[in-house]
């Protein structure tokens, strides 16, 4: 049976699956989106409440760098507290990446070159094997081997590609296939490249990023760019927005990236106009204030913001919940695709955000009842 939008059809690469913890990244299951604390991990406390604040935005997998003992000692404690499984940042040296696994990381971000030598990398083969952690080989254009750089002349995707897959090899050496591999860098171009060929070589699920992407706007385009090309092309089994900005930013974007594309939703998805002299209200500053205030949302839903009734009308139509600005400060509601009611200035905020929340309990309310149906009958 052909697909109603063929032009929305995604074929996603085939990828064997592993586990990160709870969360199976690769095969068939949904993209997961990643982010990086930034607080001292030795200081559990607040590496803890930032990773409460990336839940709440919706993070499926956290890593937390483990430069030092004391990181590694307080590990223990973020893991017990944290609900979504924590990947170990490991550099250079390999007793962290010992002390990370045996305090319940459910994976170690290692470069194995930077481990030492063969042994010390079967010492954290057999970490990983008793503790149950997956791995993710890092390869970034900014730190590739001295050896390759000459090689190559400079970071390109033949270069990056190479690393990851003499790496891939110290790990299978050691009868080691729970690992997944990124090939970062900050130029869009080349990290696309790099993915791209690693993709056509290799079966392990892709951790996607664009390393140091850059603040929150730029970072946000840049990403969006490298990651969108490759998600769009089917490559990619777990993402992370690199931005100078706090981690749950990371999330909202990485989310935003992957509901734009129709791979996977969560919350409201805000269809809003950039506002022009035929507005019968504020559009920017109603959008902003919504967007702030249906952060808790996260049912899969539509909602539709325009100033007048030049597109208006049709974009509720294809929305839960849309609202079109009217004159003399009376504004129409769309409820389903069908106009509903008016709502005046004064407290249209409020009165979108009640309706967007009952929306979205109707949602859930359906959704247990068909599941509840389903195991009756199985």
């Amino acid at each position: 049976m052909s697909a109603i939008r063929p032009w929305r059809t995604i074929d996603r690469r085939p990828s064997r699956q592993i586990m990160v913890g709870k969360v199976p990244v690769g095969g068939n299951a949904p993209i997961t989106v990643q982010t990086m604390t930034n607080t001292p991990t030795s200081d559990a406390s607040a590496t803890i409440a930032q990773i409460r604040r990336c839940e709440e935005a919706g993070v499926d997998i956290i890593r937390v760098s483990c430069p030092d003992q004391d990181s590694t000692a307080a590990l223990r404690e973020i893991v017990r507290a944290a609900e979504v499984p924590i990947v170990a940042d490991i550099h250079f040296h390999y007793k962290r990446a010992l002390e990370a696994a045996d305090a319940g990381a459910a994976c170690l971000r290692i470069n194995p070159g930077n481990i030492g030598s063969s042994e010390r990398v079967a010492e954290v083969v057999r970490a990983a094997k008793a503790n149950g952690c997956s791995m993710r080989i890092g390869v970034n254009a900014g730190s590739l081997e001295k050896h390759l750089l000459e090689k190559y002349g400079e970071p390109c995707p033949e270069a990056l590609v190479e690393s990851a897959l003499d790496h891939v090899r110290m790990l299978e050496e050691h009868d080691f296939r729970e690992y997944k591999i990124s090939v970062k860098a900050s130029d869009v171009f080349l990290a696309v490249a790099a993915y791209t060929q690693l993709a056509s070589e290799l079966d392990c699920p892709l951790h996607l990023g664009i390393t140091e992407a850059g603040g929150l706007i730029g970072g946000t385009v840049k990403s969006s760019i490298g990651l969108g090309m490759l998600l769009w092309s089917g490559i990619g089994d777990t993402i992370r927005v690199s931005l100078s900005a706090e981690p749950e930013e990371e999330v909202r974007v990485g989310y935003e990236i992957l509901k734009s594309l129709g791979i996977r939703n969560r919350g409201v998805r805000v269809i809003s106009c950039p506002s022009c002299a035929r507005q019968g209200f504020d559009v920017i500053r109603t959008v902003e204030k919504l967007e702030e205030r249906l952060q808790h949302i996260r049912t899969p839903m539509s909602l539709s913001v325009l100033g007048c009734v030049v597109n208006g009308p049709g974009e509720a139509r294809e929305t839960d919940i849309g609202v079109t600005g009217g004159g003399n400060g009376k504004h129409m509601v769309y409820l389903s695709g069908v106009t509903d009611h008016h709502v005046a200035d004064e407290g249209m905020v409020d009165h979108i955000v009640r309706l967007v929340e009952q929306k979205a309990a109707e949602i859930e309310a359906a959704a247990q009842a068909q599941a509840q149906v389903l195991d009756a009958a199985e």
